[in-house]
């Protein structure tokens, strides 16, 4: 039988395999996930924005 060791004692190894073995059964992904910033400059918008069809330009000609 193995003796008991708490957590903290255990070596960094012994930790991350510990660590894996727990990791193993979650079903989701625990990773913090939260929306884009709708201030901060995207260049995948910034790049497309002739793809729009919305976008349409104006000429004010003088007739």
């Amino acid at each position: 039988m193995d003796k008991f060791i708490p957590y903290e004692k255990l070596s960094k190894k012994k930790q991350r395999e510990l660590n894996a073995a727990r990791r193993g059964t979650w079903v989701l992904n625990p990773v913090t996930r939260k929306p884009a910033n709708p201030k901060a400059y995207n260049r995948k918008a910034a790049r497309n924005w002739e793809d729009d069809s919305n976008s349409v330009l104006l000429s004010f000609d003088k007739i």
